[in-house]
């Protein structure tokens, strides 16, 4: 829709009751909204084809599924569920194979006139003509369907509510939908929507079948195969950009061996030619590539007001961090983690050490980097030295360290582990001179002395 300019119609088709319910739909449209996949047209928004709820427009259907008896596309069935279970069972049990047999197609009028003056409960079948019913695919191409293939199908059933098949074509001729994008498992749906737009005299949107998505397995997707809610996502800590991106290349490719896009970048290089004709694997490993190559090109200031929220949960959001100062040193604090980070939850987990108002020590960072004799007071003058620096920036603090290594006649490694150790507890973390800058002296020095005192009392 926006690669061509058109009016992207979002209408929710719950006629379904077992399976609608308001928490489904508003989950659809939650899901819809963090990717950034906005709707001109339908709830929320409004148009000028609304309702965008096909449960409000029951009277439409009905009154188009009149138009079919009407016009001679329909006649009412009479059979019951249970009267057609037994003819078809009966039928495969001697043949193999079934379809209803048009039984009340051939009731006379007199007879159709009495059924109904009894009110006796009937639906109403679309009567599907002989011949081939073929359709453009814009991803297939030409495919065609027998109709002796086809069964006369319900359009209206005997409590009164529309199938799927109605109610889609009507509110696709209500709504002038000109194409229609969707699953490969509709296919077998296609030709009788394109019979009932003929029946109604209408044209027949361009249809455009694309890949299902499949797990690792090559089954369809389930919770087997991990989070199905497109809002889990949001919770796993992945970004909208991102997981548009991972999408839009299952099953499409726009040619060459690229794969990160922006959502603009999409839209202007998407076509439907590019979509592959065979089913598409969802690969978690692949989303998560995807999802840190979209962080590392975002700026580390944006990605702190996204992970404001998890700070916050985590008990590690200081109102500091608004702005100032601050928010710089949070932002150099993401920019050291980005490398690392394949979800936003991981700029908390990674982050926790840096950013808590304590840190604990690794037994085995202890046991390997904290061992040096006398290592209390090369710590100590590391923290003098460093206190009488006028520029606190990363390159300061690596020639003051190596500088106080050298005067004590220690290697500098002994220095950057053991101050590793005392900023963040660990043996492994970003660039420690980036580190320290991002920090901050009054934090720096918080944990020196912290582990000064750990030192001389252990």
């Amino acid at each position: 829709a926006r690669r061509h300019g058109g009016v992207f119609v979002l209408r929710i088709e719950d006629t379904d009751t077992e399976r609608s319910s308001w928490p489904m739909v508003q989950g659809i449209i939650d899901g819809l909204r963090w990717l950034g996949l906005d709707w001109d047209e339908g709830p929320d928004v409004g148009g000028p084809h609304a309702p965008y709820f096909q449960s409000q427009r029951l009277d439409r259907h009905r009154a188009l599924a009149m138009r079919l008896v009407e016009t001679g596309h329909g006649y009412y069935c009479y059979c019951t569920p249970d009267e057609i279970k037994e003819r078809r069972g009966a039928a495969e049990k001697a043949e193999g194979g079934w379809q209803y047999d048009r039984r009340c197609l051939h009731l006379d009028a007199a007879e159709i006139t009495r059924r109904e003056a009894a009110g006796m409960p009937r639906a109403i079948r679309f009567k599907v003509p002989a011949g081939q019913t073929g359709f453009h695919d814009l991803v297939h191409g030409d495919i065609a369907f027998d109709g002796a293939n086809i069964e006369d199908f319900i359009v209206l059933r005997s409590d009164g509510n529309p199938t799927y098949h109605l109610s889609v074509v009507a509110d696709d001729l209500d709504m002038a939908i000109t194409h229609v994008v969707r699953g490969d498992d509709h296919i077998s749906n296609t030709p009788k929507q394109v019979l009932l737009y003929r029946a109604f005299e209408a044209a027949v949107p361009q249809f455009a079948h694309v890949p299902l998505i499949l797990g690792p397995d090559k089954k369809r997707l389930s919770k087997r195969h991990g989070a199905t809610s497109v809002t889990e996502y949001e919770r796993q800590g992945y970004l909208p950009e991102a997981m548009v991106n991972f999408l839009a290349l299952l099953g499409w490719s726009p040619g060459g061996d690229r794969e990160v896009f922006t959502r603009d970048e999409l839209v202007e290089n998407f076509t439907l030619e590019g979509i592959s004709g065979g089913n598409a694997v969802f690969n978690p490993e692949k989303l998560d590539w995807f999802n840190g190559q979209h962080i590392a090109r975002m700026a580390a200031d944006a990605i702190v007001t996204r992970i404001e929220p998890q700070l916050r949960e985590a008990g590690l959001w200081r109102d500091a961090y608004a702005g100032g100062d601050a928010r710089r040193g949070l932002a150099g604090i993401v920019e050291l983690l980005k490398p690392r980070a394949r979800k936003l939850a991981d700029f908390v987990t990674y982050g926790q050490p840096l950013l808590a108002d304590q840190v604990t020590y690794d037994p085995d960072a202890v046991a390997k980097r904290l061992s040096e004799p006398g290592l209390d007071g090369h710590v100590a003058e590391l923290r003098a030295a460093l206190a009488e620096l006028p520029v606190f920036d990363a390159a300061s603090v690596e020639q003051v360290l190596r500088g106080v290594a050298e005067a004590r006649g220690v290697k500098a490694g002994v220095l950057i582990h053991a101050v590793r150790v005392a900023l963040t507890g660990q043996t492994v973390s970003p660039g420690l001179f980036e580190m320290v800058e991002a920090m901050g002296r009054d934090r720096t020095f918080a944990r020196l002395d912290a582990l000064v005192t750990f030192l001389r009392e252990r």
